[in-house]
């Protein structure tokens, strides 16, 4: 419309000359976009006519006929955000991620407690599709399978964003797994076939997990029965058609990572298959099908498909069917891997008389206990880890002695804003609802707010946190 001096000197102007200004029809107006396609323009009482003529922007607007029909009513300005003082009182720190720390909470109404996910607003900026990302993913999941954990609500402060999840106290596992007295081949598959139910389920939803393993399987109380649930969405994905929607991230943790992840050719539900044949080896055995002495040489291994069911002595317990069941989810070809729900299809599951390899020195013939070589080579693993752990710490070390200022500064930021979540004492402050969301909403979150995680912020979920985190 022109420069701004322009402007302010047709504010001296009559208002029938600014009326003209605006009708000339080699102006750009900004309303002929919107109202181009009516007859005559607009009269003073905001009518419009209805049909189109090259003359519409010819005639002054305030010489135009009266209009029979009205215009179309705007929508109604967005709300703003209700403000509240918080329900919730925040307990003991559980854990510490990459941005956000894990808190336990109560909701002072209800006495109901939660893991409360705290990120810092200033942690996120640029970042905030990751949140609405996990938010949008949970909200499709939640409440709608038992055996997977259900976000109960979402809320900001002035600093802070928090996430209220299932508090689940029984522990991970895999510590409960070795907790036990004894472990059979038969609980594994119960567990296994258990866990890919709720898969299956998030793939009907129209989601894809990309993280899951053995730490993000958690038990919901530690009673004997209590329901295993699957955790950490932070590295989910909304996938309404695969066909037309690959992911190329490379992301998820590196051991339960599929081939088509590392070489990038797009990946899709099927990545989840994978992870769960490499936790059905974990679980059979006590470590990972792709343990290599680094990173390089396991990713090249799981490229490759190269494992095998050795050493022997960890494998004469575990049945052949059991095996083959591994090897159908391990497939390397994503096209020809099974679904979750094939995989349920499979005799290791789908049959209602387990399998196992008898224990010979049992008169009833009855299955083989699998934990003793299962501890065994676990804590190996352990051992060999603790000391890779330390190689790497002091690696770590040098390098950040030798770091830039930068470097050093973000690192210090981050540790600061993390610690400025931690201390955030929620009776003193007052929260904040987005239109439509509060205290267990059912509302859906819209996908169309959904964007692509950056490769380099993919790597690592919001709740990456210690085991104590999820416990």
């Amino acid at each position: 419309m022109g420069t701004s001096q322009s402007r302010t000197s047709s504010e001296d102007n009559k208002p029938i000359d600014r009326l003209k200004r605006y009708s000339r029809a080699d102006l750009k107006s900004p309303l002929k976009a919107a109202f181009g396609r009516r007859k005559g323009g607009l009269s003073e009482t905001g009518d419009s006519e209805g049909t189109t003529t090259a003359s519409d922007y010819e005639t002054p607007i305030y010489e135009t006929k009266p209009q029979q029909q009205p215009l179309p009513t705007l929508p109604p300005a967005t709300p703003m955000p209700a403000t509240v003082p918080c329900q919730y009182r925040t307990g003991k720190t559980l854990g510490s991620g990459t941005y956000a720390i894990v808190k336990e909470a109560i909701h002072v109404e209800t006495g109901n407690h939660f893991a409360c996910k705290v990120i810092n607003k200033r942690l996120m900026e640029g970042r905030e599709h990751m949140v609405r990302n996990e938010i949008a993913v949970l909200k499709r999941v939640s409440s709608g399978h038992r055996n997977i954990v259900t976000l109960h609500d979402y809320f900001e402060t002035a600093h802070n964003l928090y996430l209220c999840f299932d508090l689940c106290t029984g522990g991970e596992l895999f510590d409960r797994i070795c907790a036990k007295g004894n472990y059979y081949e038969g609980d594994a598959a119960s567990l296994i076939r258990t866990i890919f139910v709720a898969v299956q389920y998030i793939h009907n939803s129209g989601i894809v997990h990309r993280d899951l393993k053995p730490e993000n399987l958690l038990f919901r109380t530690t009673d004997e029965d209590a329901d295993i649930m699957i955790a950490d969405f932070g590295l989910s994905r909304v996938m309404e058609e695969e066909k037309l929607n690959k992911l190329t991230e490379i992301c998820g943790t590196p051991g339960y990572m599929a081939p088509e992840i590392f070489k990038k050719t797009g990946h899709g539900k099927p990545v989840d298959v994978w992870a769960m044949g490499v936790i059905t080896y974990f679980l059979l055995a006590g470590y990972t099908p792709f343990d290599r002495d680094s990173q390089q040489q396991e990713m090249e291994a799981i490229i490759a498909g190269d494992y095998k069911f050795e050493p022997e002595e960890y494998w004469q317990n575990v049945s052949d069917t059991a095996k083959d069941f591994v090897k159908t989810c391990l497939t390397v070809d994503p096209s020809k891997r099974p679904t979750a729900a094939e995989a349920l299809q499979h005799k290791w599951l789908a049959d209602d008389k387990p399998h196992f390899v008898p224990d010979p020195s049992r008169a009833d013939g009855g299955p083989a206990d699998l934990l003793p070589n299962v501890k065994k080579a676990f804590n190996a693993k352990q051992l060999w880890r603790k000391a890779a752990s330390t190689i790497k710490a002091v690696n770590r070390m040098a390098l950040l002695a030798h770091a830039d200022t930068g470097t050093a500064q973000m690192r210090e930021n981050l540790d600061k804003y993390k610690e400025e979540s931690r201390r955030e004492n929620l009776e003193t402050v007052d929260i904040t609802y987005q239109e439509g969301v509060g205290a267990n909403t059912s509302s859906n979150v819209s996908t169309k707010d959904h964007e692509d995680i950056v490769n380099k912020m993919a790597r690592s979920s919001l709740d990456e946190t210690a085991p104590a985190a999820k416990k």
